[in-house]
């Protein structure tokens, strides 16, 4: 399914970074499964999010990986956990592969 198309201007309102993963635990009380990740952004700080990424990744394995995330949505309540982000990933299904650059970068870098 097509999304409808946008402009130049729309892309720029989104603030999308590089990030690492800090620490991710199991959301307990997520109604999908999912894992509640903290995820350090350099000079923005570290910031809280919830991610259905269960069916492809372990939380021992998420730690010090580097992602890519939209961080200017605003705070979302998720049970009983606010996010503050939203990590990028490739969806097919239920299935989500996580969006990272290829080589390391440094915390905080501006996508666009």
């Amino acid at each position: 399914m097509n999304k409808p198309e946008i402009t130049w201007g729309d892309f720029a309102k989104l603030d999308i970074r590089t990030g690492t993963i800090e620490e991710a635990v199991v959301f307990e009380k997520a109604r999908v499964p999912a894992y509640q990740l903290k995820v350090n952004f350099g000079e923005l700080g570290i910031k809280k999010t919830s991610a259905q990424i269960t069916k492809k990744y372990l939380p021992e394995n998420l730690i010090g990986k580097q992602v890519i995330a939209v961080v200017n949505f605003p705070p979302k309540q998720i049970a009983n956990f606010m996010s503050e982000c939203l990590i990028l990933g490739a969806v097919e299904g239920d299935d989500v592969i996580l969006l990272q650059p290829t080589s390391t970068v440094k915390n905080g870098l501006s996508i666009g």
